[in-house]
């Protein structure tokens, strides 16, 4: 089994096995997308407290989740990479970025779209907000930081310290409704009690998380094989490949 690990571990074996994947995950993300629109949209009973403006949180949940944990994934892969010196996992890092500012903003869009008709308001500086709003900084600092730096080696450590030293704000995005008084309501969905909503509306919104996973999963190797392709265009195995014979 290391073996095999080891052997993908490497940008030539890891390119034709992400080129396989991708339209998997790709083929899921579609139809976990329409089946958790349908549930949280169409099946999902309307909120007896917020009426049908709640329907959003079939979108802002999942980007919420997915915003932090790529975060983590991303520091992790950042911190293997700094800590071995190894290329996947600091590519993997760059290619992860991207999407999760990208949740990160839908997080923030989506919940002023939902705070305006519950709050009055579009925007507090509320515990959560402004944490998740930080989450989105670290993203883009991320990005800004890499790409100012010219040589990838040297771009990837100082991307890594960056993306580690960030991480203790993601549990301070999960835990602020808890340590702070906050608007934010509290998680409807935990490990340690049964679901406060509706099992359709649980069913919507955990099929429209495993969307986002999905998606998440086909747009980063896509991303990363773009990433081999530059940084090992000089490689053999590189000019070998069909898609760049002239």
């Amino acid at each position: 089994m290391s073996v095999i690990t080891w052997k993908y571990a490497s940008p030539q074996y890891f390119y034709p096995l992400a080129g396989k994947m991708i339209p998997w995950f790709s083929v899921l993300a579609l139809l976990f997308g329409a089946a958790g629109l349908w549930l949280g949209f169409f099946v999902a009973p309307t909120d007896a407290q917020q009426g049908e403006g709640y329907r959003i949180i079939f979108i802002h949940v999942g980007a919420s989740w997915m915003s932090m944990f790529i975060y983590l994934t991303m520091a992790f892969w950042a911190g293997i990479g700094l800590s071995f010196n190894t290329r996947m996992s600091s590519m993997m890092a760059t290619a992860l970025a991207p999407t999760g500012a990208m949740f990160a903003f839908l997080s923030l869009w989506t919940g002023a779209l939902w705070g305006k008709p519950m709050w009055g308001t579009w925007w507090v500086w509320d515990a959560r907000l402004t944490s998740e709003l930080i989450l989105l900084f670290l993203y883009l600092g991320f990005i800004a930081l890499q790409a100012a730096i010219d040589e990838p080696r040297r771009a990837d450590k100082a991307g890594a310290i960056l993306a580690l030293v960030g991480v203790v704000n993601v549990p301070i995005i999960y835990f602020s409704v808890k340590w702070w008084n906050t608007l934010h309501q509290g998680a409807s969905v935990s490990l340690t009690q049964a679901p406060s909503m509706a099992k359709t509306m649980l069913l919507g919104m955990l099929m429209m998380a495993l969307c986002l996973w999905m998606y998440t999963l086909a747009v980063a190797l896509m991303r990363v094989r773009v990433i081999m392709l530059e940084r090992e265009r000089h490689s053999e195995w590189v000019a070998q490949l069909p898609e760049v014979q002239p």
